[in-house]
């Protein structure tokens, strides 16, 4: 009886083993690939538990998440013949399991690898095709979609699909910077003293058109008064006449005292006339009249 309860804990031991053996688990962050004898027999494996022969098939597990390769910098020629340095990063994943084994070996180091050479030799084609410029300011989004496109077509040779490629870093080496900042400022100082120049042509403008301006407005403004002016005096002439014609003694009487007003107001004055003279006729009389 012991002996036969031994032999069934054995017998359900073994049958244990052989069941652990038997399944095993796809995680959702996971492809699999079941192999019988070193062959692949199937990769379109569901996350969740799966059956298969003890011994016979065994199972192997490869990253489904998006991974990122981040290059090593790398030189690169312009169509100028001018290095630059790039740094750039590629986002990718695993697409086809079999196709990826059957490159690599199923190794994610060996894929990186090769990856980077395929985004290398893309972004030296399309750094080759422009100048410095370019690959700088001027058509840096367009390179990256079109060595995303490249390195796409050809990732598929290895199971691979290409996410996104960016560029983080693009600089000049040290020797070339200098001569390009030295370029750069010398421009910068050209388009200025363009600027400047431009802004003294269009101040004389300015300038000479307000003086002209000015000029016609005093003209304007000195013939409007003139001619208000010779209106005035002549306006003041008739009254003049009319007064003196109404009144000629009077009239006479008035400005003589009006002239003496004029030339006595500062007490130091000194007048030398002759007393008969007719500017001090209304001295000795109020008619004016000499006796």
């Amino acid at each position: 009886m012991n002996q036969t309860k031994i032999f069934g804990l054995v017998i359900l031991l073994g049958l244990l083993v052989i069941g652990s053996f038997s399944l095993f688990t796809v995680k959702e962050t996971e492809k699999a690939i079941l192999f019988r004898l070193g062959e692949i027999v199937r990769t379109d494996f569901d996350p969740g538990l799966h059956f298969k022969v003890p011994f016979v098939n065994n199972v192997r597990f490869f990253e489904s998440r998006i991974m990122t390769l981040d290059a090593q910098q790398e030189r690169f020629l312009t169509s100028e013949k001018k290095n630059v340095i790039v740094d750039a990063f590629v986002k990718w994943r695993i697409e086809d399991v079999a196709t990826f084994y059957r490159a690599v070996g199923g190794n994610e180091q060996q894929g990186a690898l090769r990856l980077t050479q395929v985004i290398k030799d893309s972004l030296r084609g399309e750094f080759g095709k422009r100048t410095i410029q370019e690959v700088v300011s001027g058509e840096r989004a367009m390179i990256m979609d079109v060595v995303t496109v490249n390195t796409s077509r050809q990732a598929k040779e290895f199971g691979i699909k290409i996410v996104d490629v960016r560029l983080k870093r693009i600089d000049l080496p040290e020797e070339v910077s200098e001569s390009v900042y030295r370029r750069m400022e010398a421009e910068r100082e050209r388009v200025a003293r363009e600027f400047r120049s431009e802004g003294a042509e269009a101040a004389e403008r300015i300038r000479a058109d307000a003086d002209r301006r000015r000029t016609e407005i005093r003209a304007v403004a000195y013939r409007d008064a003139e001619r208000i002016r010779g209106d005035g005096d002549g306006q003041a002439a008739e009254i003049y006449a009319n007064a003196f014609n109404k009144n000629r003694e009077f009239y006479s009487f008035y400005r003589s005292l009006e002239a003496y007003r004029n030339t006595f107001q500062d007490p130091s004055s000194l007048l030398v006339l002759d007393p008969n003279a007719d500017f001090f006729k209304y001295f000795k009389n109020s008619e004016g009249v000499r006796k």
